[in-house]
């Protein structure tokens, strides 16, 4: 009885203490949320390279205007800001029906480490659109989110490191099949976000 005692006291403190050192609120379907605005994003563009006669899958060497890159990066944008949105509210969600704050030193710390990655990556993009790299980018999003993810994962579910490998992993793979951007960047935002957020809704709820 006193070992029973004993074990659910260190379950308890081992709880306690990932409770203070690593945000846990992480909820999957904003995951899979993200991971639908991608794959959504993904077919609008190719919509898009279809109305400015641009044949996406023939392997030719397209040539973008200037208002066609202007209305990829609007879109790029929109994409990532329901993706955050959609993350703040389901995570908020999480926290809440948990009892857990949402903004502490933890979140801090988290937003940091996932940050600095994120915001070198987005700055490199920005020179490849500057210099008309626009073949590089896909890939270039693809590693420096994988990169941000991993070190992030150390304030939050250590599952998000291999969700980041998988990431850097597809982005290399894009590096040796230029052209086809759209295609690794909607699996790797789209497909790989919808099945890690199934697996951690099934995992964590």
């Amino acid at each position: 009885m006193e070992s029973k005692n004993y074990h659910e006291d260190l379950s308890h403190i081992r709880s306690m203490m990932e409770r203070s050192s690593r945000f846990i609120s992480l909820s999957g379907l904003s995951g899979v949320f993200a991971g639908l605005v991608a794959l959504a994003g993904a077919v609008y563009v190719y919509f898009v390279f279809q109305r400015e006669g641009i044949s996406y899958f023939e392997g030719n060497r397209n040539v973008f205007s200037l208002g066609l890159v202007k209305e990829l990066s609007l879109i790029g944008f929109a994409i990532l800001a329901l993706a955050l949105l959609s993350g703040y509210y389901f995570t908020a969600r999480k926290s809440k029906a948990n009892n857990l704050k949402i903004w502490d030193k933890t979140t801090q710390r988290l937003l940091f480490n996932f940050g600095v990655p994120l915001l070198t990556g987005a700055l490199f993009c920005l020179g490849l659109l500057y210099h008309h790299l626009f073949v590089l980018i896909a890939p270039a999003t693809l590693i420096f989110y994988g990169l941000a993810l991993i070190n992030a994962e150390k304030y939050t579910l250590t599952d998000v490191k291999y969700l980041g490998y998988c990431q850097i992993i597809l982005g290399l793979l894009a590096f040796f099949f230029l052209g086809w951007g759209l295609v690794f960047w909607a699996f790797g935002f789209g497909v790989l976000h919808i099945v890690y957020g199934l697996m951690m809704y099934k995992k964590y709820r």
